[in-house]
Order: C-alpha cells, then structure tokens, then sequence
C-alpha cells in the first residue's frame, strides 16, 4: 500500500513539473520523487537531458538532490520503449520533432521510421496547405469584391468630393491589381494540387497499413 501511495505521489510530481514547468516544483514534490519514475517519464516520451538539468537546479534549491542513478536507469527503461521503430513512425507522422535520444543501438531503425512518418507529414501537410490556401484566396476575393462595391458607389456618388473619388479609384485600382495576383496564385495552386494529392496517395500506397 506504501509503494503505491508514494508512486502516485512521484507521478503527481512528475506531472506537476510538466504543468508548472520546473521552477515551481515544491520541496514536499522534490522529496516525493521517484527519480527512477520521473527518468522513465523523460525517456518514454523522448525527452533530452537538459530535463533533469532543469529539475536538478529546481530541487537544489529545496536542498534535494536527484538520486542519479535511479534516474538513469528509468531512463534507459523509458528510452526503450519510445526508440521502437513504430513509435519513430508514429512521431514523424505527428510532425514532432526527434532530438536525437535513442541510444545508438536502436537509433538508426528509429531514424528510418521516423524518416518514412516524417515525409508522410510533409506530403499531407502539403495538400492540406495548398487547400487551405486556396479558401484563404477565396475568401479574400469576396471581401476584395464587396470593397470594389462601395468603392464604386463612392466614385459615382453625388455628394462625393474630387479629393474622395481621387482615393477611391487609386483604391480600386490597387484592390483590382490585388485581385489579379490572388486569382493567379489559385490557379496555381489548383493546377498544382492533384499533383500533391496523387503523391500523397501513392505513398500511402507504398506504406500500406503502417501509415493508420
């Protein structure tokens, strides 16, 4: 019962540092530390050294030190189940970054498969931006063509001044020039997309069921 209580508290501890960030760890946290269970955390989830540097600084303050040792081997512990090569792939696929933590022997079947997700991110992010684009210009277009509206009441208006429909045809004009360009780029774009999209799909393809 006392084991598990004090694991619950290490892994409040652990979450505590993950939330409040290290500089807010308390002394009654540092003291609850399972530096065994705070290095397998780190290394589960393919977090760098510089971790424990920060929380080694936080607890010093509270005149606790990391028990070394315990965290290393957590760590090591950690860092075996996050460098599996599917969990590489999972990663990339994310579009998270890889710092470089996996031991050297697991590290260049993790790199591959990190690779492989990484590039399927890449090609999905591709046509997700090219698409998301493509609606951006839309959109501006339209509220380009209500502007282009008002500016033409303007021009024609009765009671607008000389000085008034001077700046509301250099508005159209520099809105008309604007609209052009958007118009240009969706094309563009939409010449370019298939292309994209038919990338993306085959190397879906090539993955088969390791990219879902």
């Amino acid at each position: 019962m006392r084991s598990k209580m004090m694991r619950r508290a290490a892994l409040a501890a652990v979450a505590a540092f993950a939330v409040s960030g290290c500089a807010t760890i308390s002394k009654e946290e540092c003291r609850a530390m399972d530096w065994r269970t705070v290095g397998y955390e780190d290394g589960a989830t393919g977090q760098g050294v510089g971790r424990l540097s920060s929380r080694r600084q936080a607890c010093a303050k509270h005149g606790v030190t990391p028990d070394l040792d315990a965290y290393r081997l957590g760590r090591e512990e950690g860092l075996r189940e996050f460098c599996r090569p599917a969990n590489g792939f999972r990663v990339g696929a994310s579009g998270h970054g890889y710092g470089g933590v996996c031991p050297e022997h697991l590290a260049a079947a993790f790199a591959d498969s990190y690779e492989s997700g990484r590039r399927l991110w890449q090609l999905e992010r591709r046509v997700d931006d090219t698409i998301n684009g493509i609606i951006a210009r839309r959109n501006e277009i339209e509220r380009i063509d209500e502007v282009l509206v008002s500016s033409s009441l303007v021009i024609v208006g009765e009671g607008t001044t000389a000085e008034e429909r001077a700046q509301a045809l250099l508005n159209t004009r520099n809105l008309a020039e604007r609209r052009k360009r958007l118009l240009d780029e969706i094309d563009g774009m939409e010449r370019a997309l298939p292309a994209y999209e038919f990338e993306l799909a085959d190397y879906r393809a090539q993955l088969g069921n390791r990219a879902y």
